[in-house]
């Protein structure tokens, strides 16, 4: 896998940011700026440290699919790191085999930085040769979603 970094600024303190790229308080924050992956994702599940999360929308099959994880840390305004092992498609959890693979155990990190009057979030997911492309060009997009959403509420 190829370990990817992201970055934007946001006129906002960081934990405002936080909260609203987790969707804590209000999961449609969440929603919003993950609304560039897929229009209908969301999530099932807590962002407490060991928790089992689902990262879901649905698919052009109309199907509930998506990413089963874990949280690995949650150090709360300050860090994220959320592992990846498995996928599902209508439900079924599907954690072994040729479908997972080739990215199971991979990464995603939200790292939430003070500058100033804002925060700089740094974002790092590891991602498959073949899904690299994609990523650099919709991750970027979808963190300057994530910050109008901020700094428009």
């Amino acid at each position: 896998m190829i370990r990817k970094v992201y970055q934007v600024s946001i006129n906002a303190p960081k934990e405002k940011c936080s909260n609203f790229m987790l969707g804590l308080f209000d999961i449609s924050t969440y929603e919003q700026w993950t609304a560039i992956f897929n229009p209908t994702s969301t999530y099932d599940g807590s962002w407490e440290k060991g928790s089992k999360i689902k990262f879901v929308g649905v698919g052009e099959n109309g199907k509930r699919s998506g990413m089963v994880s874990r949280i690995a840390e949650h150090i709360p305004n300050e860090y994220v790191s959320i592992e990846h092992y498995g996928i599902f498609e209508d439900d079924v959890e599907i954690t072994e085999g040729p479908q997972v693979e080739s990215w199971a155990g991979g990464q995603e990190n939200y790292t939430y930085q003070t500058a100033g009057d804002g925060t700089n979030i740094t974002v790092e997911v590891d991602v498959t040769e073949d899904h690299e492309t994609w990523f650099d060009e919709n991750y970027p997009l979808a963190l300057e979603k994530l910050k109008e959403v901020i700094e428009n509420s």
